[in-house]
């Protein structure tokens, strides 16, 4: 619907979007400032009234999910797929949590377009109508008040159903010939929407993909804020100096946000196509990386989690990934550029303080690798391991998460999705709470930009 680089916006007020009804007439579209590379986004209306563990960081996968395997197991039945709740601890009862969840839902056309991963999915855990289904009845288990999706290519579809939750939708479609995108919905009895931007990546010369940032406010307490942050990395495995420059554009819009809006603590979802072990965690993690240390192809650490290799049934693989690693890949201008925003400069940094929730609240090792991340978020074919988090800055505190699922467990289903998973992906799901208080942070400070 539209062209994929840009979309309309029909923005509410605190007071008239909570008051808000399904079938009342739009208020007259008001677009926001333009920004480099940053475009408008489409909002519909509803019918409803501590750091994380840095560790060892080399520039592949270093396979922590092998030896967490049982020598043998039995398939003759299919497993139980149970996620629990873990907690960091139990704080004094507040009126100030909110949760967030983070899931890449896999797109419709690229599931139809890519069967090669999906070899082993019954085809009717494949289709859209079973797929959304399962979806939705995953999402409303966990009853986040925010959610930031990945991959959405049924935009509307999907906003019908979560329309009748009680949810509000936005969503920002890739640009070029893409036809999926991202989608952040939330609870407008929960929070009131103060100001939401899209980021198109392609205004900076680094490929269509797109972002979402929203500000937001809870409804019960105005000084409560939050800029909640919607990203799909880039995936192709070689290009790390796009993933960089797009993960640097990104934080750093961000951070912009939370300085007008009184310093709003930020919290970051999304498919961010990079392993754990990888340079580009560490560099979410410590907020920069010396670039000329590592083989750009190797950032993401993507090209070492091949199922075969993860899983140690092919050592062939391995041998073309050494290989690989020996070559020469000197980085040039151009791409120093893309990662680092300027070609004088061998460090990337961004602006931001991070931690992961899932590292900060530690679940056992049958599920987490070393870093304390899930030794899992997306599993087909061709890959095995974790490219998902939710990141948060200082102001907010996880209090629980929804852990993953043990690896012997996404073995046995042959991959994803599965008969109650709705993706290729696990979703990510962290309780916060608001840690602290700015006093400096009264209601009116910032104001809703418009031309």
């Amino acid at each position: 619907m539209g062209c994929s680089a840009c979309s309309w916006l029909y923005p509410f007020s605190p007071m008239t979007m909570a008051s808000s009804t399904l079938g009342q007439p739009l208020h007259k579209p008001i677009f926001f400032k333009p920004i480099t590379a940053i475009s408008c986004s489409m909002v519909g209306p509803t019918s409803s009234s501590s750091s994380s563990s840095t560790g060892s960081y080399g520039t592949g996968c270093s396979n922590p999910i092998r030896r967490h395997l049982p020598l043998s197991t039995s398939y003759d039945t299919p497993p139980e797929i149970l996620r629990h709740w873990i907690e960091l601890q139990q704080p004094q009862a507040s009126q100030d949590r909110f949760t967030v969840a983070s899931y890449n839902i896999l797109g419709d056309r690229n599931a139809s377009k890519h069967k090669d991963l999906y070899l082993n999915v019954p085809s009717d855990y494949i289709r859209w109508g079973y797929r959304k289904r399962v979806l939705c009845e995953e999402i409303m288990r966990w009853n986040p008040d925010i959610i930031c999706m990945q991959e959405v290519d049924k935009y509307f579809d999907l906003r019908n159903t979560m329309e009748k939750a009680g949810y509000v939708g936005s969503y920002k479609r890739r640009t070029g010939d893409n036809v999926d995108g991202c989608a952040t919905f939330w609870k407008p009895s929960k929070f009131r929407l103060l100001e939401t931007e899209s980021i198109e990546f392609k205004g900076f010369g680094l490929r269509d993909n797109v972002a979402q940032l929203s500000v937001f406010e809870m409804c019960r307490d105005e000084s409560r804020r939050l800029v909640a942050g919607n990203i799909h990395v880039l995936y192709n495995p070689s290009r790390g100096e796009v993933k960089l420059g797009q993960i640097r554009s990104f934080s750093s819009r961000a951070q912009e946000l939370s300085n007008r809006w009184g310093n709003a603590p930020v919290v970051l979802g999304g498919d961010f196509n990079s392993t754990p072990q990888a340079a580009i965690y560490k560099f979410l993690s410590t907020s920069e990386l010396n670039i000329k240390l590592y083989n750009r192809r190797e950032l993401s650490g993507q090209r070492s989690c091949h199922p075969s290799q993860v899983l140690g049934a092919n050592s062939e693989l391995n041998s073309f990934t050494v290989l690989d690693k020996l070559l020469n890949d000197c980085w040039t201008d151009e791409e120093v550029k893309a990662a680092a925003g300027t070609a004088n400069s061998d460090f990337v940094m961004h602006p931001l303080q991070l931690s992961s929730s899932y590292a900060t609240v530690k679940g056992s090792t049958n599920t987490r690798d070393s870093n304390g991340e899930p030794l899992a978020t997306s599993y087909h074919s061709k890959f095995l391991g974790t490219v998902d988090y939710l990141w948060y800055s200082e102001g907010i505190l996880p209090i629980r998460v929804l852990d993953t699922l043990p690896i012997d467990t996404l073995r046995r289903t042959g991959g994803l999705p599965w008969k109650k998973i709705g993706s290729d992906h696990l979703a990510l799901v962290s309780e916060f709470v608001f840690s602290k208080r700015n006093e400096d942070d009264k209601p009116g400070t910032a104001v809703l930009r418009s031309d």
